[in-house]
């Protein structure tokens, strides 16, 4: 009796990584073997980077009304306590947005937080 192979499972795997490995350099996208362990690097560096961006987003918000309080003369630390103190809840992401796109909305929010 012949050796039974799972040509059609095999196949499809095969293909399902090298689609996953195209646009990669050389014999990344090519064969099978270099491209099996490209893939799954990808996939590790996506799974740590995808909580990686929300930690760097963080920072960028914070970088933007840290300089937009300053603007106004007030450090993004004084800042925060003095809206934390007047129960203002506001994220930073919508403070950061307002900081950047509505000077004029960022200063009265300043204004709140350092009466």
């Amino acid at each position: 009796m012949p050796r039974s192979r799972n040509k059609v499972a095999s196949h499809r795997r095969r293909k399902k990584t090298l689609q996953r490995a195209k646009g990669m350099y050389g014999a990344s996208s090519k064969l099978i073997s270099v491209a099996k362990h490209r893939v799954d690097k990808g996939l590790q560096y996506a799974y740590r980077d995808r909580r990686a961006k929300k930690r760097t987003m963080r920072g960028l918000w914070i970088t933007r009304i840290n300089a937009a309080a300053r603007e106004h003369g007030v450090s993004y630390s004084r800042l925060i306590d003095g809206l934390n103190k007047k129960n203002i809840d506001i994220n930073r992401k919508m403070l950061a947005e307002i900081a950047v796109s509505d000077h004029g909305a960022f200063a009265e929010i300043v204004k709140l937080a350092t009466q």
